[in-house]
């Protein structure tokens, strides 16, 4: 397997290994579970869509969860008066205990995944990764502009 792609393979495994036994205890999903620390670290984002369009998820598995959310409790939806077609999804007081646990273990994610990284390679780690986001976008740039 590429080695690129591998990374990408086990950055997912792992991360997802990390909130198991959370996911457990709480009776949720992976997607669920996502979906619920997506929200409360994103607070830009709101809705469904922004669900499916930034972390990738497929509309479906985001609607199924959603509900389910909405019915246990752990979100509530609230209409936008400017555009009736859209409805944010808002964490509830039930939810908090849930994403207090996972931000912990986010955080504690990442400090295992730096471990035995020198503060000079990760800072050019972060500064290699934000120059592959511009470029990104300027490829994204470029190639709506081809189409056109």
């Amino acid at each position: 397997m590429n080695q690129y792609f591998a990374f990408a393979q086990k950055m997912s495994v792992a991360y997802q290994e990390q909130f198991k036994v959370l996911c457990k205890k709480f009776h949720l999903s992976q997607t669920a579970f996502d979906i619920l620390l997506f929200l409360a670290n994103n607070p830009q984002y709101k809705t469904a869509r922004d669900i499916v369009e930034i972390r990738r998820l497929k509309a479906n598995l985001v609607s199924m969860n959603v509900n389910r959310l909405v019915d246990e409790g752990y979100l509530e939806r609230k209409e936008v008066p400017e555009d009736r077609r859209k409805t944010e999804l808002l964490c509830t007081k039930k939810a908090q205990p849930i994403i207090q646990k996972g931000q912990e273990l986010q955080n504690q994610f990442f400090t295992l995944l730096f471990e035995k990284v020198k503060p000079e390679q990760k800072q050019v780690f972060f500064e290699v990764v934000q120059q592959m986001v511009n470029n990104l976008d300027e490829i994204i740039i470029e190639g709506k502009k081809e189409i056109c």
